[in-house]
């Protein structure tokens, strides 16, 4: 795509910031809102589109472009997943339950990274990209669902 080291830096840059500003705005706009997982799960919908979003960059400003989407897509779903976790959990101090939350993240993307380079290496980017988005798809598919039985189930 004609992009080179600093291109990479910039758009990875460009993602943290939006995330890191977005988490603030996200927070403090949704902190009483009776709508948090609906956009939590607009959060993921929206990861899932900027992810399939890969297959169309074609030049620097695209990849910035799909690097900022996807920052507003996690600022939208993991401060409200993190919160929804938070109140559900009964000793709020239980380091073990948080390790788990943070934790399986990390160890889950280090698989997904594993997988993804050899994706990468042995086939394409664009079947790595159509992966990627696929299974996000099926996640949000699910949150959904379950976001949908849980509210019918305590009506």
């Amino acid at each position: 795509m004609g992009g080179d080291l600093l291109d990479i830096t910039w758009a990875w840059s460009a993602y943290l910031i939006v995330t890191g500003l977005m988490y603030f705005f996200v927070g403090k706009a949704l902190q009483h809102s009776k709508y948090q997982e609906e956009v939590m799960i607009l959060g993921y919908a929206l990861n899932t589109l900027f992810t399939f979003s890969y297959l169309l960059v074609n030049n620097v400003m695209t990849l910035f472009f799909v690097q900022i989407g996807l920052g507003i897509a996690e600022s939208l779903s993991t401060p409200i997943w993190d919160s929804l976790f938070a109140n559900d959990l009964e000793d709020k101090n239980n380091t073990f339950l948080w390790g788990l939350a943070t934790g399986h993240t990390h160890f889950v993307t280090g698989i997904a990274v594993a997988i993804g380079g050899l994706i990468t290496y042995y086939i394409s980017f664009q079947v790595l990209f159509i992966i990627m988005g696929t299974i996000q798809a099926f996640a949000t598919i699910i949150q959904a669902r379950l976001l949908i039985l849980k509210k019918t189930s305590t009506k």
